[in-house]
């Protein structure tokens, strides 16, 4: 599933990055205000989320992950595509090594403890990233531009090529 998702936002981001520079950043109504901030919200959430896994409090990765929310919604696409890539290096190389049934407890600051798993954990952030990609293929439309079919379905198609 996580190879799904950095497939996802791979092909999101190709297609953002098709489109004229003032896009990713052009206001508009929805959620979000930008689509720049929609992108940085996926990351910063991939972000906190591979912290938490690799040990850090949920308090601390949101910590660290807010002091950089500014700065990774002013950047350009072709900046997030690198730290995306980066940061999908990453999960790889842990998930190749992690038990997906390890179990960890998050103390989450607004909604308390829980305790999951590695697998669960990582659901939840390939279904976070599949919601925000939708919200910008709807921002997309509404600023007058096509988004692009990523689907898990083509995804497999894409895959079996």
């Amino acid at each position: 599933m996580y190879n799904y998702h950095a497939w996802a936002n791979g092909v999101i981001i190709n297609r953002l990055k098709e489109l004229p520079t003032e896009v990713y950043f052009q206001e508009c109504q929805s959620g979000f205000s930008t689509i720049s901030k929609v992108i940085a919200h996926i990351y910063t959430v991939d972000l906190i989320w591979y912290d938490i896994l690799t040990g850090k409090s949920m308090k601390d990765a949101f910590s660290f992950a807010n002091q950089e929310r500014e700065y990774l919604e002013a950047i350009g696409i072709d900046e997030m595509e690198t730290n995306f890539a980066e940061l999908t290096e990453k999960y790889t190389s842990l998930l190749c090594e992690e038990d997906p049934d390890r179990v960890i407890v998050v103390d989450n600051p607004y909604a308390g403890l829980l305790e999951t798993s590695v697998a669960e954990s990582v659901l939840h952030v390939v279904t976070h990233g599949s919601y925000h990609r939708g919200n910008i293929a709807t921002m997309l439309r509404q600023l007058g531009h096509t988004s692009v079919m990523q689907d898990y379905g083509l995804y497999l198609y894409d895959k079996q090529k």
